[in-house]
């Protein structure tokens, strides 16, 4: 792999030359310099590096925010802001563009090197999971078949048939997918996810709960249960699905 690059965003000529020393000196390629915002997206037009060291006050119309904030939407490149104004309104303002990190001056290599490979690391792994959301919903959206489903399991994405597929339960902002091969938990809502399973063969019963119809083996109406084929665990029956659930069961 070859020399991180990095941009210097600064408005002290002296300041930006010291960093830039600094990170020359521990093996980065500063691609550029800038004193002010607009100058920062003008180099950025043309050569993006890996990372941006950011002052939070610059010279021009744009502060260090502002360029972080079109950094963001435009490019999603991790920034880390440098700044001696560490007072609670302007890390309020700067949180709201999601920087990968602060750098308090004066500060020292050793901090300045600390917090660049972590910044690097974590734009990695939120660009790996954003990857990896897309082509989730691409496998999930509706127009795949309806005959199975991708789970993200870990690090990869695990193939489910929906025969079997028994139930999937709720558990705060997670949801667990029961299986015949065990289960698996991702982040989402029930809504997200009963947009996602065919209706034709699963009915949520409970705010908690979507089962597969065909796995029913019985139902306790007195107690508001019902249990599954292979499985002692009883699933509660919301009162507001209980007439959906009884129109889905043939039973006499």
């Amino acid at each position: 792999m070859g020399a991180i690059n990095v941009l210097v965003v600064e408005d002290e000529n002296i300041v930006a030359k010291d960093i830039q020393h600094s990170l020359q000196k521990m093996g980065y390629n500063v691609i550029g310099t800038a004193s002010s915002g607009e100058k920062a997206l003008a180099i950025l037009k043309d050569n993006q590096p890996d990372i941006i060291l950011m002052d939070i006050m610059l010279k021009g119309d744009m502060s260090g925010i502002d360029t972080a904030d079109t950094v963001k939407e435009v490019y999603d490149l991790p920034v880390i802001f440098l700044t001696a104004y560490a007072d609670e309104s302007t890390l309020s303002k700067a949180k709201i563009t999601e920087p990968y990190g602060y750098i308090l001056k004066p500060f020292k290599e050793i901090d300045l090197h600390t917090s660049i490979e972590m910044a690097l690391y974590k734009h990695k792994k939120t660009m790996e999971l954003k990857k990896e959301n897309e082509i989730y919903a691409t496998l999930l959206d509706g127009k795949g078949s309806s005959d199975f489903l991708f789970i993200r399991a870990k690090s990869k994405l695990v193939k489910v048939k929906m025969i079997d597929l028994f139930y999937v339960e709720a558990l705060k902002d997670y949801v667990t997918f029961h299986t015949a091969n065990g289960d698996y938990t991702i982040h989402a809502t029930m809504k997200e996810i009963e947009s996602k399973l065919p209706t034709s063969q699963f009915i949520r019963v409970h705010r908690s709960f979507i089962v597969r119809v065909d796995r029913i083996v019985s139902l306790e109406q007195s107690q508001g249960i019902l249990y599954l084929e292979n499985d002692d665990n009883p699933i509660s029956i919301g009162g507001s699905y209980k007439d959906d659930l009884l129109k889905r069961l043939n039973f006499v």
